[in-house]
């Protein structure tokens, strides 16, 4: 995925750091910069029974970096289509390198209608 095509207005954040970027029906998701600050390895990512429907707030991948470990949550309701490669999100340190692009984590095809309360717009998470 060209990082590129992530620049959108439809680029919301979680108040536990993941990110979401809209695209029409389908959606990237991914945790943010500020979710990884200082770490210096990913020591490992699990998936948690990855494809299939997942409700908001449900547990989707884990990540250990260095000494701390966190749950990814789904931000919004949605089946999940795509997983990134993991190889290149662990190995290649791209999860901690380019997290809000290439290091996206799962797309999925969201659940009409999108309810996006809880939501925070990218341009005032970052601010």
């Amino acid at each position: 995925m060209n990082p590129v095509n992530f620049l959108t207005k439809e680029q919301f954040c979680t108040r536990s750091h993941e990110w979401i970027s809209f695209h029409n029906t389908e959606a990237f998701i991914g945790i943010t910069r500020h979710r990884v600050a200082g770490a210096k390895q990913v020591k490992r990512l699990e998936f948690v029974r990855i494809f299939g429907f997942k409700k908001r707030g449900e547990v989707f991948a884990n990540i250990q970096l260095n000494t701390r470990r966190f749950e990814v949550r789904m931000p919004v309701d949605g089946s999940i289509i795509s997983v990134n490669n993991t190889n290149l999100l662990v190995q290649q340190q791209v999860l901690l390198n380019k997290p809000e692009t290439e290091g996206w984590l799962v797309k999925i095809l969201v659940s009409q209608p999108c309810e996006r309360k809880g939501l925070i717009p990218f341009e005032e998470y970052n601010s």
